[in-house]
């Protein structure tokens, strides 16, 4: 049986294979003092053609350790005469940049080799790469379908679009090898489902099986990651691969137990590049520091590390944050930073972004500041520190931008996390912990996508003519799909058939499908087109105009995700007004002032990243190991002393978060935890009742929460219920009158989960979008047809017309429906670890206590100041902090 295996040192040797070609292992030799890490596993596992998933730090020759052994292979078959114009190697990145890296990086060893193999003697021919992206040219295209490439760089959109290319079929008829790049970052959204599946349909399309190899700088659950990569196989005719299927009938179909993951090493040297980490704050008083103080304290310290390295990077949580450092540092220090320092985040063009790129490769440049821009692989040089402003939320990330730093094989990787707030000095001084010990927090692989689905069997139908059973039977050797149940396989043959009668709605089959013979096909000459030009995942956006209801008046504009959070009855900032939110139609959405009201939605909600859930247990794990030692009478420097030595931290943070533990544990009695939340019924100075949930699981799960439970008390008391969701808990806000939390939770407890958040989401704009984002994937919305591009706003408004025609005739028991359902909850919030919080509820694994708060505790306060963070000044709002610490503090001595 083939196994997910880890490699073992025994397997690691010092030099290259022995029967490397002998130029290759001249040029090697002569280029690198050794091989590094993951190349004394990597190069003899591929050569002797072995999956293989390599995870290794940036800077440690992991491309390389990918490449060698299949260039080696590639020049000895050109030397025997083997190498034809086909593609041998096809290398998959997730981003355009990446490609155009490795292309060049590729230039010399293959440049380098060939010339060395001339020099020895040998007469091999030159081995070509080529990029093909959506970027590259049509007379690019003709060039590599006429003379094809024998290394394809590319991206998951374009390999689907490639294997749907009958000139390019023939060309990928014999590839050897796989690569997959960045392979974390595809795995966990529908980019990486799409390509799981062109991974499938490419292996049942080439003569052999190709070897896979995952490439990435941080990963968990890296057994499962690897599953991914090489997917799982099953026992059916092997003559089935060659077949047309017009009329053959292929095996029964394969039951769950028939499939087995195919064999893969897992190189994991993850842990061989040490990171110098730590979280620093610029003040040791949080609270009573006046912003202005900490503010130029911060940018202060920031330079100081600048001007003592060669080059940095500033990794912010949002965009409008790192136009802000950059100002700021300029405005402070111009002769430092004129010329010297650039932007680069998703708002800006592609130009302005490789310009930036360039100049810090080129090291004319000293400093980048960047939201999430830079944190995968593009090549920017030599780089000595990165800066962290803030939590990143979540640990792989946080190593993934600090590896950005000492990319010389055999250097450290150096990081600063700065920290201005005590949730977030908190934060980052676990996490800092868990980077430099390695507990990465796990990915979440989207599973069973329906939409994505639906887009692939309209691209195999367009391909040849497919008998059914042997069609599933494939499909489910992906490792997204082999939990795929048959009933909801029928349901989206049924769908793309045509079979829920959707023409009046403009929906068409796109295929044909005969029960009795068993076989399906495309229907109609347009169907390879619809599919060649609306290819891929990632959905269309666009901001949204806000106006006045009455009046018209233009507001402003909204992105999609903000609009996501609303319902109705909500408040929001935009240009520093308040406004509750009515409605939404195509690319409008209708507000009514509301000057007086405080916002329930933070404006930094779309663009901040959310805590995950393991880090969010580690933090509760922390808090609760500080409530043991108080419990147990440790004085105050004996606590500071272990976290010091515990914690990868400066004084100022140790003391920060100490006393923000211990002031919680003398205000309450006692620290809520991961195993113990706490709820706070206070009234706030509008005469608003909040419920205070002080739980840490990260926002997804107290996203999914907070609608659950809000929903529950709606059904009760026949009123509209307010939310406040955040990473460090949530707050339920209602009308003055009594309710039960107690009542609340055992309702939460008894309930079932998925049916409730369904129905708490199923008339929200968060539906509404994610719709419209399934049905074009699903090819019912085309965003392109013959030459025309729908905008945003048609896309949107034929979503909305969709939605309520499938609703009426079908109820919610339609495949996109189900999958805009599946989305939400299990994409967008996080139902499997709301589910396991609930199941410790009710098994009183976590324990729960509601208190009334006249002064809300010290865990309360950022909470309560998310909803007015938007309409006071950064002052009053530390004001606001003081006045409710002051009130701790009294209460305390009071005690």
């Amino acid at each position: 049986m083939s196994e997910i295996k880890f490699a073992d040192e025994s397997q690691a040797s010092e030099t290259l294979p022995e029967d490397f070609e002998p130029y290759v292992k001249e040029w090697f030799n002569e280029q690198f003092p050794g091989l590094s890490a993951p190349q004394k596993y990597s190069f003899d596992l591929i050569h002797e053609e072995e999956n293989s998933l390599i995870c290794a730090p940036t800077g440690s020759g992991k491309t390389l350790s990918a490449f060698m052994s299949a260039l080696n292979e590639l020049f000895r078959m050109g030397d025997e005469g083997e190498l034809d114009d086909e593609v041998y190697m096809v290398y998959v990145s997730p981003l355009r940049a990446l490609s155009n890296d490795i292309k060049r990086n590729l230039e010399d060893p293959l440049q380098g080799i060939k010339e060395k193999a001339e020099e020895m003697g040998y007469d091999v021919p030159e081995v070509r790469s080529a990029v093909r992206t959506g970027d590259t040219t049509d007379a690019e295209k003709r060039e590599m379908r006429e003379n094809p490439p024998h290394i394809m760089i590319t991206t998951p959109e374009s390999l689907g679009i490639l294997i749907n290319s009958p000139k390019f079929q023939e060309s990928m008829r014999n590839v050897k090898y796989t690569i997959v790049d960045e392979i974390h970052s595809l795995s966990e959204n529908k980019r990486g489902v799409h390509l799981s599946l062109t991974l499938e349909r490419m292996e049942h399309m080439v003569k052999g099986s190709p070897t896979r190899i995952g490439l990435s700088a941080t990963q968990a659950p890296i057994d499962e990651i690897a599953k991914y990569l090489v997917g799982y196989e099953v026992e059916e005719d092997i003559e089935m691969k060659e077949t047309e299927y017009d009329d053959v009938k292929s095996a029964p179909e394969a039951s769950e137990e028939d499939y087995e993951t195919r064999g893969c090493t897992i190189v994991d040297v993850a842990a061989s590049k040490e990171i110098d980490l730590e979280t620093i704050s610029p003040v040791s008083d949080l609270i009573h520091t006046p912003p202005e103080e900490i503010h130029e304290a911060m940018y202060d310290q920031m330079h100081n590390l600048i001007q003592d390295h060669e080059s940095t990077i500033i990794f912010t949580n949002t965009r409008s944050a790192t136009e802000r450092v950059v100002n700021n540092l300029k405005e402070r220090w111009p002769d430092d930073y004129d010329e010297n320092i650039g932007a680069h985040h998703s708002s800006m063009s592609r130009e302005e972004r490789l310009d930036v790129e360039e100049a810090l490769k080129k090291g004319e440049m000293k400093v980048g500041v960047t939201s999430t821009s830079l944190e995968l692989g593009v090549d920017i040089g030599s780089v000595d520190l990165v800066l962290q402003l803030g939590s990143p939320k979540g640990v792989a990330r946080g190593i993934q931008r600090i590896g950005r730093s000492g990319h010389q094989i055999g250097e450290k990787a150096k990081g600063k996390m700065i920290v201005t707030d005590r949730d977030d000095a908190v934060e980052c001084s676990v996490l800092t912990k868990c980077a430099k010990e390695d507990e990465l927090d796990k990915i979440q692989i989207p599973t069973r996508c329906l939409d994505v689905l639906a887009q692939h069997i309209v691209g195999m139908a367009c391909n040849h003519r497919w008998d059914i059973d042997h069609a599933f039977n494939m499909l489910r050797k992906s490792y997204c799909y082999t939990g795929l149940s048959r009933e909801n396989f029928d349901k989206v043959m049924k769908y793309l058939a045509g079979e829920y009668e959707l023409e009046d709605q403009n929906v068409y089959r796109k295929i044909w499908r005969n029960d009795k013979s068993g076989l399906f096909g495309k229907s109609g000459k347009m169907t390879r087109v619809i599919y060649m030009t609306n290819i891929g995942t990632i959905p269309d956006e666009s901001g949204y105009d806000v106006v006045t209801r009455g009046d018209k008046n233009y507001v402003g504009t909204l992105d999609e995700e903000f609009l996501d959070r609303l319902t109705k009855g909500d408040i929001f900032t935009l240009g520093g007004s308040t406004y509750q939110f009515s409605y939404a139609k195509g690319m409008k959405v209708f507000v009514d002032p509301k000057p007086q009201k405080q916002p329930t939605v933070p404006s930094w909600y779309s663009e901040r990243l959310p805590l995950s859930y393991d880090l969010g247990v580690k933090i509760g794990k922390f808090r609760k190991d500080v409530e043991e030692q108080l419990d147990l009478g440790a004085g105050d420097d004996d606590i500071i002393q272990w976290i010091m030595h515990n914690y990868y931290l400066d004084e100022n943070t140790a003391e920060a978060i100490y006393r923000y533990v211990k002031e919680q544990y003398q205000f309450s009695g006692d620290v809520s935890n991961h195993e113990d939340i706490k709820v706070e019924k206070y009234i706030d100075d509008e005469n608003r009742q909040n419920f205070i949930f002080q739980t840490i699981y990260g926002r997804r799960t107290h996203d999914a929460l907070a609608r659950i439970l809000a929903h529950l008390l709606q059904k009760r008391i026949g009123s509209n219920i307010g939310m406040v969701i955040d990473d460090n808990g949530f707050i339920l806000v209602t009308p003055r009158r009594p309710i039960d939390i107690d009542r609340l939770l055992d309702e939460l407890a008894e309930c079932d989960l998925e049916k409730e958040l369904k129905d708490a989401v199923g008339k929200t704009e968060l539906m509404k979008r994610r719709f419209r984002h399934v049905a074009g994937r699903s090819l019912m919305i085309l965003r392109n047809y013959q030459g025309n591009s729908k905008t945003v706003g048609q896309q949107q408004m034929k979503g909305h017309f969709l939605i309520s025609a499938i609703r009426n005739k079908h109820g919610e028991d339609f495949p996109m429906i189900e999958e805009t359902y599946r989305e939400i909850m299990e994409d967008a919030m996080d139902i499997r670890h709301t589910e396991k919080v609930v199941e410790g509820i009710a098994d009183g694994d976590i324990e729960f206590e509601v208190r009334n708060a006249d002064i809300p505790s010290p865990f309360s306060h950022n909470l309560l100041l998310q909803e007015s963070s938007d309409v006071i000044k950064m002052e009053d709002k530390k004001e606001r902090l003081q006045e409710l610490h002051q009130q701790v503090l009294d209460r305390i001595d009071e005690k």
